[in-house]
């Protein structure tokens, strides 16, 4: 029986189409996919902003963040701007009390400098006095030849009212009072006061006396004599030595915080000295 023979099948020269067909889907299905991720939908642009928004405020957290919206006038394709986010930071119960407790003093020391302001009314227009608030406190400036006869520390009767009626307005009080006496640069010596740190010195314990006397607190003042080692004006002039010849009533502000001690470091700690 002769056998059958085979037909040769012929070669398909054309399966290639098959994988570049494939191949031009696989393309087409990206660009698409990268197409769909570059567009924006601003109502939901929108809406997740807002979302972002809203969690961000009703979180327990202090800091509120504000994110842009997109701009109506742009396109959707057009790229978004990253703008800075400012962030707020709301003070803790504690800082708002220490803030509080801040602006109160700073109230009290102005209720203070206006009481000392009405009875020193007639000095301070008169150019005798002057009153100025700074951030150490309130600065109450006497000339001294309302005070003292020259190179003398004892207060003039005249002096003595005024003097009284700021002791019982400072009275009333609880700043730490710190009193200065200045002089001018000329030399003086006398058996009482041998130099001007003795006459800057004994005219600031004269002030301080007579505030004691009307009610206030001796552990709450402080007494100063710098001489002439202040100046507020120059001293090549006699206008300019009697604006330095003066004494200051300092009323302090009230320090801030707690004090802590302060400990050397042992590395740098002097060595014990040995016998």
């Amino acid at each position: 029986m002769a056998r059958r023979q085979k037909h040769e099948e012929h070669e398909n020269h054309e399966r290639w189409l098959v994988s570049y067909a494939d191949f031009i889907t696989l393309l087409f299905a990206f660009f698409v996919v990268m197409y769909a991720i570059s567009s924006v939908n601003e109502g939901k642009y929108r809406v997740m902003s807002d979302s972002i928004i809203d969690a961000f405020k009703n979180s327990p957290s202090s800091k509120v963040i504000y994110v842009p919206a997109p701009d109506p006038q742009t396109s959707s394709s057009s790229k978004i701007q990253v703008q800075p986010i400012p962030v707020s930071i709301q003070p803790t119960a504690a800082e708002a009390e220490q803030q509080k407790e801040k602006e109160q003093r700073r109230q009290n020391m102005k209720s203070v400098a206006g009481n000392l302001l009405n009875v020193m009314d007639p000095l301070v227009k008169g150019g005798q006095v002057k009153v100025t608030e700074s951030n150490r406190g309130i600065s109450i400036e006497i000339n001294a030849s309302l005070l003292f006869a020259p190179a003398q520390a004892v207060l003039n009767k005249d002096s003595i009212n005024v003097l009284t009626a700021v002791g019982k307005v400072l009275a009333n009080d609880t700043h730490q009072v710190q009193i200065e006496g200045h002089t001018d640069n000329l030399p003086i010596a006398s058996p009482v006061f041998p130099s001007n740190w003795e006459l800057s010195s004994a005219r600031a314990s004269s002030v301080t006396r007579l505030f004691v006397e009307n009610g206030v607190a001796p552990q709450r003042i402080v007494v100063i004599g710098y001489a002439d080692n202040r100046p507020v004006d120059t001293n090549d002039t006699p206008d300019g030595r009697a604006r330095n010849r003066r004494v200051t009533v300092m009323i302090l502000a009230e320090n801030e915080g707690k004090k802590t001690d302060v400990a050397l470091d042992p590395d740098i700690r002097p060595a014990p000295a040995t016998h």
